[in-house]
């Protein structure tokens, strides 16, 4: 049985959805095309090592998106119906009334009905994503009669209290060092108060490079692993069309065998390398803003010390601003995350810099506002 939930999105959802199905055939033909030229077949490690970044780079898909289709390719074009796979990562039920749902334009909270059941459902996702002949959408949910509850209970999003992740608590540090935080501090312990928040900010950086360096290494490992079964597969491939022309369908059987476990890894690999390049791009976003606040920090430092004694330091960086310690340390960790992860170093603030980054965001505003106008 599936369970139907039609979607009532606003105007700016029903877009994301719309255009996460124009990609999402857009990827089937991309499939179609790619599997031709290259001669694959059904060799699902194949295709995705010739297909996955293509797709990634010619798209808006999630990545996970991305992954479910490339296995979805056959059921896609034999199906009677418009629709696209969904796991828990890409829908969950937050609540009695509203869904949250990953899109080709981001995630989105959307309210819905419950219309009922659907019969038949025999897939390997656990949801499909909709869209109906009158234009509405819905979602459906595989479910067994005798374990609904339970199923829907599954899929429900929990909300326990956040984790207390580097991210959020990098986040607190660099809140705790405005001005507005500063001042609510006795005013003989602001000097003091800056100083601990350094310490700790330092101590966040340590922790973040450390993340950094064991998701790098897990990205070569899981990278090594996918090479060496798109190799086996590739070799197998081979074997299996040699005991086909040879008449030996027990060998081929035995080789179409080992070819579906090597699928079912590389699914479950395909996977982990996703959910390790989020992290990877969330321990660099990090690092980022650490940097950043470690600079405000030793600024903030410089001027609450200089107002206290009425002096100021004559060891200025260009721009004006003491060239503290940890600035400098700032500066150092920045081009020795650059060299490990390929990301430029960031430049430090100078008038320029701000005038530079001032004008790059008045053209962004200029450009949304441009869309907007367009789209009205």
């Amino acid at each position: 049985m599936a369970l139907r939930y039609r979607l009532a999105p606003d105007d700016e959802a029903r877009a994301a959805i719309e255009a996460t199905f124009d990609d999402y055939r857009r990827m089937m033909d991309m499939l179609d095309e790619i599997a031709a030229a290259k001669n694959i077949g059904s060799n699902l490690v194949a295709l995705h090592a010739h297909a996955y970044d293509a797709i990634r780079k010619a798209t808006r898909l999630p990545s996970r998106l991305v992954t479910l289709g490339l296995r979805d390719r056959a059921s896609y074009r034999a199906s009677q119906i418009t629709r696209l796979p969904l796991d828990e990562r890409l829908v969950n039920v937050r609540n009695a009334s509203t869904v949250s749902l990953g899109t080709a334009q981001g995630r989105f909270n959307i309210a819905y009905d419950v219309a009922g059941y659907a019969k038949g459902w025999g897939h390997s996702v656990p949801a499909h994503l909709v869209r109906n002949d009158d234009g509405s959408f819905e979602i459906r949910f595989g479910v067994t009669t005798s374990t609904t509850s339970e199923k829907e209970i599954v899929m429900m999003a929990e909300h326990p209290s956040a984790p207390d992740t580097i991210l959020s608590r990098a986040g607190r540090l660099i809140a705790g060092i405005a001005y507005g935080a500063i001042e609510k501090a006795e005013d003989n312990n602001k000097v003091a108060v800056v100083k601990q928040a350094i310490r700790e900010i330092e101590a966040a950086e340590k922790e973040a490079r450390d993340n950094l360096a064991q998701a790098r290494a897990e990205e070569y490992r899981l990278n090594a692993r996918r090479a060496e079964i798109d190799r086996e597969m590739t070799a197998l491939s081979e074997k299996i069309r040699l005991a086909v022309s040879e008449q030996r369908d027990d060998l081929a059987s035995a080789g179409i065998a080992r070819q579906m476990d090597l699928e079912a890894q590389f699914e479950v690999l395909s996977k982990a390398i996703d959910e390790n390049s989020e992290r990877i791009e969330t321990t660099l976003t990090t690092l980022r803003a650490i940097l950043s606040g470690l600079q405000d920090a030793e600024m903030r430092l410089a001027e609450l010390e200089a107002s206290e004694t009425g002096k100021f330091d004559s060891k200025l960086a260009p721009g004006g601003r003491a060239a503290t310690p940890a600035i400098a340390k700032a500066g150092r960790a920045a081009r020795a995350i650059a060299r490990a992860t390929g990301v430029p170093v960031s430049v430090g603030p100078t008038p320029d810099i701000d005038e530079l980054s001032k004008l790059h965001r008045d053209k962004e505003i200029a450009n949304r506002l441009a869309r907007l106008k367009s789209e009205l």
